[in-house]
């Protein structure tokens, strides 16, 4: 099985997890890490390694969902995730967003976390759009 952790600057990953509750129900094997303005980098990737052994325990794979490229969260993730010694095969996909983090729930099933990473990639990519006039009304109740 899969775990996924939600990385960002400031409450972002853990709001995330909260709305995709909302939405789809409890998301098992999911949890957060916040890069506080407060706390600092230091108390980030303490806090980040902490998470990381513990979802590792019984993991195939860990994949990281984090906000955007070159930030702390995201270089943080990165020498885990490249790190030989890093218990478990990791991934780390930048760009998170709420269709992508209700996508995981979907994955985690599977083994390979390289696989899992690219298969979000595709579907988030999938779920950003230009909003613009249809010819038809659309109604709101589904």
């Amino acid at each position: 099985m899969l775990k996924v952790i939600v990385i960002s600057h400031g409450p972002m990953a853990e709001a995330l997890i909260s709305s995709a509750r909302m939405v789809y129900g409890e998301l098992p094997g999911t949890s957060h890490v916040g890069l506080s303005e407060n706390a600092g980098i230091e108390a980030f990737k303490h806090d980040f390694a902490v998470e990381l052994r513990r979802v590792s325990t019984g993991a195939e794979g860990v994949l990281v969902l984090c906000d955007m490229l070159c930030g702390t969260p995201y270089n943080v993730a990165c020498r885990h995730a490249f790190d030989p010694e890093t218990p478990v095969p990791m991934a780390v996909v930048t760009g998170v967003n709420f269709p992508m983090l209700l996508m995981s729930a979907e994955l985690l099933e599977g083994k390979d976390v390289q696989q899992a990473a690219q298969e979000l990639v595709a579907q988030g990519g999938e779920a950003i759009a230009l909003a613009r006039p249809v010819p038809t009304a659309q109604l709101d109740d589904f």
